[in-house]
């Protein structure tokens, strides 16, 4: 039992996640989270105040399997397949998270100085979520998809758009990591 609460090693998941892009591949599909939404949103309505959402929605139903799959995956990964140990950081990292005001960095998956209620619901956290919300979906509309659509479909298809999109998401990332997130958050 002891085995099922580690994370699976890469010669696991690696040959499972190329499985089911070989599926898609031989089915004609491509895979990405940010279709999910936009079909979501089109189920609700939103064709009737933008043309982008204005598609047959049905012929994305199978995609939307990968939403279910996604929570139903987290569900049973936390409450089943976790033993509940914190999460292994390096130290240094530990010290770095903590000098920007992130005291218990690596006891949660989601730090409490920005998913608590308590944060959410002041004027930097509704900022934060708000700006954020927007530059993601405005971001992945701009690059043609989300970063698991251009990470392992469109590169698995040696796709050069999805390269280009995929250096630009660690580029963005690194900016992110060193320059904007110690801007937001400093200790006080």
């Amino acid at each position: 039992m002891e085995i099922l609460l580690q994370p699976w090693p890469w010669y696991v998941s690696g040959p499972l996640i190329t499985m089911v892009m070989l599926l898609l591949f031989y089915f004609g599909k491509t895979f990405g989270m940010s279709s999910n939404l936009r079909t979501l949103c089109s189920i609700g309505g939103a064709g009737k105040y933008a043309d982008f959402f204005k598609f047959d929605w049905r012929s994305k139903r199978w995609n939307l399997v990968v939403v279910l799959g996604a929570i139903l995956g987290g569900y049973i990964s936390v409450n089943f397949l976790s033993d509940g140990a914190t999460i292994a950081l390096s130290p240094d990292t530990i010290t770095d998270l903590k000098g920007l005001g992130f005291q218990n960095a690596g006891a949660t998956i989601l730090p409490s100085e920005i998913y608590d209620w308590d944060a959410v619901l002041t004027v930097k956290g509704l900022s934060i979520l708000i700006i954020a919300g927007f530059l993601v979906g405005f971001g992945t509309r701009y690059a043609g998809g989300c970063t698991s659509g251009h990470a392992i479909s469109g590169l698995s298809n040696l796709q050069k758009p999805s390269l280009v999109a995929v250096i630009g998401f660690f580029i963005g990332g690194l900016i992110m990591t060193h320059f904007i997130l110690p801007l937001i958050f400093t200790a006080s």
